[in-house]
């Protein structure tokens, strides 16, 4: 609620794509700053705690923005400025959550299902928060929306405080923070198996996935509507993204995984390519939740390979890596996709966005083929050991 409240009101105040794409810039790019330090504090430290600092922080961000638009006295700089703060303290947020998640699950056997689980739980949001959002808009304000999103932050609050979790064992420290800075870089660098999935992640964050910044032009311009008509487009982005964790947490343990992100990236691209000119609002949201189910198995099948493949020691730096991938990138790309909305349209850059997405995918296939066919003959044998055993 509080991510649409901020875009609306941003470009109802400025009527500028490029600004849209400074607020995703200001809101994220912290984050591609400061993660790699996150997942340092991450591995140093007690997760727990510091994932109960940062809802902590949240709260307080969420407050400052409730108070200073309900004076009604801001402008658009105070909202980028809180956006900044929010995007340092998720920087240390993101490795700590996403690391704590394992640490949760006894079975390890469950984890890629627990994450998929965990991307439903987040997507739910994303489909019921821009409906309320659009609506509490129109008829209470943006204060209202930002008022909501800091009560939220209480009940996140009081539920971490009821988790029972394994005693966290403090290890000796015998590395300095700049040592474990570049042990998580070198580690990256040696295992390709996670730098390759990565790096695709990051260069979808950075051409693709910022098409979001988009959507108000849309619902305001294309399709002549109001913050509801942006909130349902929002919200048919979360329907296909839940559709997409809902299918790969239902996905039986074993199932090759990079022959389905190949598959899902291809969806992603489709999707936005055929939404780019639509004009039909019906079908757009149609279109717009394909999109959302493309994009969504995309990055939470990447995050699965990358948490089922790095060592423990390394998972809260990985993680770091994996954020400023996801995250990071992101703002740089809503920078890029702002200036050419403003100069050639949103039409257009959407286009361009899905044809971006599918040459990535096509870039990326030998990679993704060669481990399917890796997999695949290990498979064999270890199939022609079981019938070699079975006749001893």
């Amino acid at each position: 609620m509080q991510r649409t409240a901020v875009y609306w009101i941003v470009y109802d105040l400025t009527k500028s794509a490029f600004v849209l794409g400074i607020t995703v810039f200001c809101g994220q790019f912290p984050s591609f700053l400061l993660s790699i330090l996150g997942g340092v504090v991450s591995d140093r430290y007690n997760r727990f705690r510091v994932l109960l600092a940062t809802q902590i922080a949240s709260l307080l961000q969420a407050a400052v923005l409730t108070l200073l638009v309900l004076s009604g006295a801001f402008e658009v700089w105070q909202v980028l400025g809180l956006s900044v703060v929010l995007g340092c303290i998720n920087a240390f947020d993101v490795p700590a959550r996403q690391a704590l998640l394992y640490d949760m699950i006894d079975n390890k056997e469950y984890l890629p299902n627990a994450i998929a689980l965990n991307s439903t739980m987040v997507n739910a949001a994303r489909l019921i928060g821009p409906v309320l959002s659009g609506i509490v808009l129109e008829k209470f304000g943006a204060a209202v929306c930002f008022l909501s999103n800091g009560v939220s932050f209480l009940a996140v609050i009081v539920s971490l405080l009821f988790m029972k979790l394994p005693p966290f064992i403090r290890k000796e420290r015998i590395t300095s923070v700049g040592d474990d800075l570049g042990e998580g870089f070198k580690y990256l660098k040696s295992t390709p198996s996670i730098s390759k999935v990565m790096l695709m992640l990051a260069c979808m964050s950075f051409l693709a996935l910022p098409y979001v910044t988009l959507l108000p032009i849309y619902a305001r311009d294309i399709f002549a509507g109001t913050a509801s008509t942006f909130g349902l487009l929002n919200s048919f982005v979360g329907i296909g993204a839940v559709a997409g964790a809902l299918f790969l947490a239902s996905m039986k343990p074993g199932i090759n995984l990079k022959k389905v992100l190949f598959r899902c990236t291809l969806a992603f691209g489709v999707g936005l390519i055929a939404f780019a000119y639509m004009k039909s609002f019906p079908v757009a949201l149609i279109v717009i939740a394909v999109t959302g189910f493309g994009m969504m198995a995309q990055t939470t099948i990447s995050n699965t390979i990358i948490q089922t493949t790095v060592a423990p020691t390394m998972r809260g730096r990985v993680i770091s890596y994996y954020a400023m991938a996801f995250f990071g990138m992101q703002p740089i790309g809503g920078l890029l996709v702002g200036a050419v909305a403003h100069a050639f349209g949103a039409p257009v850059t959407i286009l361009c966005q899905g044809i971006a997405t599918l040459v990535i995918a096509a870039i990326f296939f030998p990679f993704l083929r060669r481990d399917i066919l890796l997999r695949k003959q290990r498979m064999k044998l270890k199939q022609v050991e079981e019938v070699i055993a079975e006749s001893m």
